[in-house]
């Protein structure tokens, strides 16, 4: 909705005794008026996704501290990474961004502190999941929901009605057009988390909670599903991590460990590890496979990988390496939180050398390396970091650990089926034609075609097709990849005595994987038992 200002009472004279700088503030500029706030909210349902359809809309800020002094356009340029510098340029100078209600002189003109910005454009939506916001619990003063993943909470950046906050006011909508009732959240996840959230419903019940869960006799546990086998700990199977958490870059919302972070601590324990069962390749007694049969190709040579250290000479990241045999299978990872930094498991895990498997940014061996920063709290390597970071989402998908594993398994597959179809073909045919002399032909040619489709893979990026009313460019869906991670706020509690406690269930990337075997054979949890041990 667009921001409403309240006027300052005029004065035209002073007392003998007042200065100048003891005089009212002037009345606020005047700001755009959205011109269109649609109710009912104009969601619709569609492939499993819950879709807002394009509509007009006015933001409305004040100018930031770290924006005065810099030219309009240059703010929006380096600030919001959905349009061209090409369309702020016009939507300037054409009047859709105006400075305190005002035309802009020129795209050069320098804000100041204390304007307001204002930007009427068409707006379009990112879907986000069709899943239902769940509730474990509710009163009179309080709703205890269950957070879907992909969902942001507060109304930001390309998202508003398709937050937690819109949508619940909408399904709950009153007689008076929805706003007899406001949802104040309590907490706050981060958008691809899912989990438990408290929802206020009066201002004196959210502020209450609140300032409890500032406290420090509210316990926090998360599960996260990380790469590879996840450290036994101590001798009560704790992991402990204390690196601080520092922003790198706050328009791609990227932290990293580094000494000059924030403080910020958390303790981890495995509760389950699954490695997947090995598909015998060969019989027993067939002969041994040449180097080139034992592995295939499915991709370039580790020479083209952008590395850390390397800086990418074309627009288009190389498909990675093939990923190591150590690294295989995944853990269950119970974390408890005691600090609260912004992105802290994502940043802790990812330290550790077990980020979360599929999440798009700390788990991307396409901005990290093939590391994926394992012990590295260095800031030599930032700058290729947030380079590569901010492709993703407009020419490349976000490829995490997961999806990595997924398609090569997938293409390994597909490499031995077409070998196996070449060798038959060979054996019936009583004289090769020279086309299919060289035995390295059909992996050559399989390698570019599985290149060409890992590149234009479905995910959320432009797709080159722009919308008929503003000309934006705009987006293809995200996978369920992009919806969420593996990062699920499982419990809170109050530890002190006659406490609370709520829990939701466990996730479906938790529970055993049909047909294998945890740790030791057993089948691993079906069922989250809260944090036992230490806490400090």
């Amino acid at each position: 909705m667009a921001l409403t200002t309240t006027s300052h009472p005029d004065s035209t004279t002073l007392p003998l005794h007042q200065t100048a700088y003891d005089a009212p503030l002037p009345p606020p500029p005047a700001v755009a008026i959205t011109p269109c706030d649609p109710w009912p909210r104009p969601y619709y349902l569609s492939q499993g996704l819950r879709r807002v359809a394009p509509y007009h809309f006015t933001y409305n800020t004040y100018c930031k501290e770290r924006w005065r002094g810099r030219s309009i356009l240059d703010i929006f340029t380096s600030e919001f990474r959905d349009r061209p510098r090409e369309y702020y340029q016009e939507g300037i100078e054409s009047g859709a961004i105006v400075l305190n209600g005002k035309r802009c002189e020129s795209v050069h003109q320098v804000v100041k502190n204390g304007d307001v910005i204002s930007h009427t454009m068409h707006r379009h939506e990112p879907p986000v999941t069709a899943q239902p916001i769940g509730v474990i619990s509710e009163d009179a003063d309080l709703i205890v929901i269950d957070k879907p993943a992909g969902v942001p909470v507060h109304p930001a950046g390309r998202y508003n009605y398709n937050s937690i906050v819109e949508i619940m006011r909408a399904e709950r909508a009153g007689t008076n057009g929805g706003t007899s009732w406001n949802p104040l959240p309590c907490n706050r996840l981060d958008r691809l988390t899912s989990g438990v959230m408290f929802i206020g419903k009066n201002r004196k019940a959210a502020e209450g909670l609140a300032e409890k869960l500032r406290g420090r006799t509210v316990r926090k546990e998360y599960l996260a599903r990380v790469k590879g086998r996840f450290p036994d700990g101590d001798d009560e199977g704790v992991v402990r991590c204390e690196e601080p958490v520092l922003q790198i870059s706050p328009i791609l919302g990227l932290n990293r460990a580094r000494a000059s972070g924030k403080s910020a601590k958390t303790l981890f324990r495995r509760i389950a590890y699954y490695n997947p069962k090995k598909k015998q390749t060969q019989k027993p007694n067939s002969p041994p496979q040449s180097s080139q049969e034992a592995n295939p190709p499915s991709s370039p040579p580790p020479s083209t990988i952008n590395a850390p250290d390397t800086p990418t000479p074309h627009p288009q990241t190389p498909p990675p390496p093939p990923l190591p045999e150590f690294s295989s299978g995944y853990s269950i990872v119970q974390c408890l939180p005691l600090t609260g930094r912004t992105h802290q498991l994502r940043v802790h895990l990812q330290f550790l050398g077990h980020p979360i498997s599929n999440d798009p940014i700390y788990s991307n061996r396409r901005v990290f390396g093939p590391s994926l920063a394992r012990h590295d709290s260095s800031p030599a390597h930032d700058a290729e970091i947030i380079a590569r970071l901010s492709r993703m989402g407009k020419t490349e998908t976000a490829a995490s650990y997961d999806t990595e594993q997924q398609q090569q398994q997938q293409q390994q597959e597909q490499l031995k089926a077409s070998l196996s179809s070449e060798n038959e073909e060979s054996a019936r045919r009583e004289s090769p034609s020279p086309a299919s002399s060289d035995p390295l032909a059909p992996y050559v040619q399989l390698h570019d075609e599985m290149v060409h489709e890992y590149n234009r893979k479905k995910g959320e990026k432009m797709t080159g097709e722009k919308c008929a009313v503003c000309a934006t460019e705009l987006y293809s869906d995200p996978t369920a990849e992009e919806l969420g991670i593996y990062l699920h706020a499982v419990a809170y509690s109050d530890v002190l005595p006659g406490g609370w406690a709520y829990r939701s269930g466990m996730p479906g990337w938790a529970m055993p994987p049909e047909g294998s075997e945890g740790e030791e054979g057993g089948k691993g949890p079906r069922e989250y038992v809260l944090w036992e041990g230490p806490e400090g």
